[in-house]
């Protein structure tokens, strides 16, 4: 089957800069995956999922999305969901006049996103707090039905029910529509038992994918907030000691 996500040999570096952010990255995300994509800050992640998601060019080999170009090939737009950084809808209107405007969308599962998420769509959009602009973001691209859902620390602002609800949410989605969701958060509790597979970034590298239940360091009794430190207070160390052997 082909994956959800195949980055092959992927090395990005942002315009202006000399230092790659990815450097020689392979992955395949599988079908249906529920894969966290975790790191220290700076690493990469945001930029991993933001083209995967076709905000930036990269050669066609490199990211393919449910087997297409993740930059060149526009269709993905209705297949792919990525949400992340600010969501800056602060105009005067209702969430109700917002979902009158967009057709085509399942009204079942409009009803079910909205329930999920606690949404009412009497909100206006200049007058919500930024946990309800948050979820009213998310709820604009699930409503949608994606097959890939790319999410990058959105559920920060969620209280822990809407959060709880929402993952549970995504879980249904993976199992019985085979929804591919690639998730970058620092927030792990539950996680452990949500994913299906592991993404580790350190600096410059891939450290570890694999399926979640396939993690020696996590069968052997390790949590996943515990292993997480762990590789990124190495990554820290290693760091320092690069610095420390620079010549003065």
């Amino acid at each position: 089957m082909t994956p959800a996500l195949e980055i092959r040999a992927l090395t990005f570096t942002y315009p202006g800069t000399a230092q790659p952010v990815l450097d020689d990255l392979t992955l395949s995300v599988p079908v249906g995956a529920r894969c966290l994509l975790l790191g220290a800050n700076g690493v990469g992640k945001s930029t991993l999922l933001r083209l995967c998601a076709g905000r930036h060019m990269v050669a066609d080999a490199a990211i393919r999305v449910l087997g297409r170009p993740a930059f060149r090939d526009t269709t993905l737009a209705g297949d792919v969901a990525f949400l992340g950084g600010p969501f800056p809808f602060c105009a005067d209107i209702s969430v109700a006049e917002i979902l009158e405007r967009r057709a085509g969308v399942d009204p079942a599962r409009r009803r079910r996103v909205l329930e999920i998420l606690e949404v009412d769509p009497g909100w206006r959009m200049h007058q919500v707090s930024d946990g309800q602009r948050r979820r009213v973001q998310i709820l604009l691209d699930l409503e949608r039905a994606p097959a890939v859902i790319l999410l990058d620390e959105v559920t920060a602002e969620l209280d822990v029910l809407a959060r709880a609800d929402l993952l549970r949410y995504l879980e249904g989605e993976s199992e019985h529509r085979a929804v591919t969701t690639v998730y970058a958060s620092h927030v792990l509790e539950g996680l452990q038992a949500w994913a299906t597979h592991l993404a580790f970034l350190s600096p410059g590298r891939l450290r570890r994918f694999a399926p979640i239940d396939e993690v020696p360091e996590l069968r052997g009794g390790c949590t996943l907030g515990e292993l997480a430190e762990r590789w990124m207070r190495q990554d820290r160390e290693g760091r320092q000691d690069r610095r420390g052997r620079r010549p003065g």
